[in-house]
């Protein structure tokens, strides 16, 4: 099968990702073969090739996948033959531990991530524990599909986090997909969301999904908010964003992966009982949750269609943030 290969992390503009043609992968108990129509191109993949999150190399990256399933191990019986699924970041999780245990697979130890530690969707096969899966609600196309399956889980995980209520004001930093994705679930739960973000075709979109104000990262909102999600890995924004934050408040950050954090003081940004915490992965649980949102809202994605074998040039853009939409390579 066609697959495009990390084996040494570069950064984008050196084109690190290497088109192979790689065995195709035989699933195992309990375990699904997925052929692969489209995988979309997230941020922690960048991340990934240029080496500041470390993975299992060589790897197949890509974690937003959207197939059918085409062949069945022992014991698999949750999926049947052609159905459509797709596969997130989370892969496998022990189930036995602590974490597992509590309900916090997340946080698990010997969690294993698709397109990291196991190989991904830039190709045209991949498996995954059939429990590990998830069926995609039907209104949307393959091609549209894989926002849900990162930025969509994940930020939506980022924002439940800040506890949201009706009528809360809820701050978001950055306009990528994760965030255009949460600003619906929000708007359909009553809360009212403040866009910060330096892109005016961003804010534009922020606007059309229905933002109450929108500005640049430095500019004051109309007034302090209750919530708020970092989206960008950004870290001198994180005490802008409790700068603005209501006493009480919660800020949560959303990526895998932030540059340093500046000092802060601690009555301007931190006191009077404000709360400031990451986000780590995300649950099964939320990624079920969002799928059924997603049916619900319904949530609109946003996709720009490319190549398997513009892989990297999709990287490229990405890093520039040029990109128009959430970039999928059609399989």
């Amino acid at each position: 099968m066609r697959a495009m290969v990390l084996h040494e992390p570069k950064p984008a503009e050196e084109n690190p990702l290497r088109l192979e043609d790689v065995p195709v992968p035989e699933p195992g108990d309990r375990e699904i073969r997925v052929k692969i129509t489209y995988c979309g191109v997230c941020h922690t993949d960048l991340h990934t090739v240029e080496g500041e999150i470390k993975a299992k190399l060589p790897v197949i990256p890509g974690h937003e996948i959207v197939g059918v399933v085409d062949k069945k191990g022992k014991n698999a019986n949750r999926f049947e033959m052609g159905e459509r699924v797709g596969i997130a970041w989370l892969n496998y999780t022990c189930g036995e531990c602590e974490y597992c245990k509590k309900g916090m697979e997340n946080l698990c130890p010997n969690a294993r991530f698709t397109g990291f530690h196991v190989n991904g969707g830039y190709a045209e096969y991949t498996i995954i524990h059939e429990d590990f899966a998830y069926k995609i609600p039907s209104l949307f196309p393959d091609e549209h599909a894989p926002p849900l399956l990162c930025a969509g889980i994940v930020g939506y995980r980022a924002y439940k986090l800040t506890e949201p209520r009706r009528g809360d004001k809820l701050a978001i930093f950055g306009f990528g997909a994760s965030a255009a994705i949460a600003i619906q679930i929000a708007i359909y739960m009553g809360l009212e969301v403040y866009v910060f973000t330096r892109n005016p075709e961003r804010r534009k979109l922020a606007e059309f999904l229905g933002a109450s104000w929108t500005g640049d990262y430095n500019d004051t909102p109309p007034s302090k908010y209750e919530r708020c999600v970092v989206y960008t890995p950004a870290g001198w924004m994180v005490p802008v964003a409790l700068e603005h934050l209501k006493p009480g408040g919660v800020v949560s950050l959303g990526g895998i992966y932030m540059t340093e954090i500046p000092p802060m003081d601690y009555e301007r940004h931190l006191y009077y009982e404000k709360k400031l915490l990451s986000t780590t992965a995300a649950t099964r649980k939320d990624g079920e949750e969002l799928m059924e949102l997603a049916g619900k809202i319904p949530i609109r994605t946003h996709t720009q269609v490319f190549g398997l074998e513009e892989a990297n040039e999709v990287l490229k853009i990405l890093k520039k943030r040029q990109l128009k939409a959430t970039g999928v390579l059609k399989i």
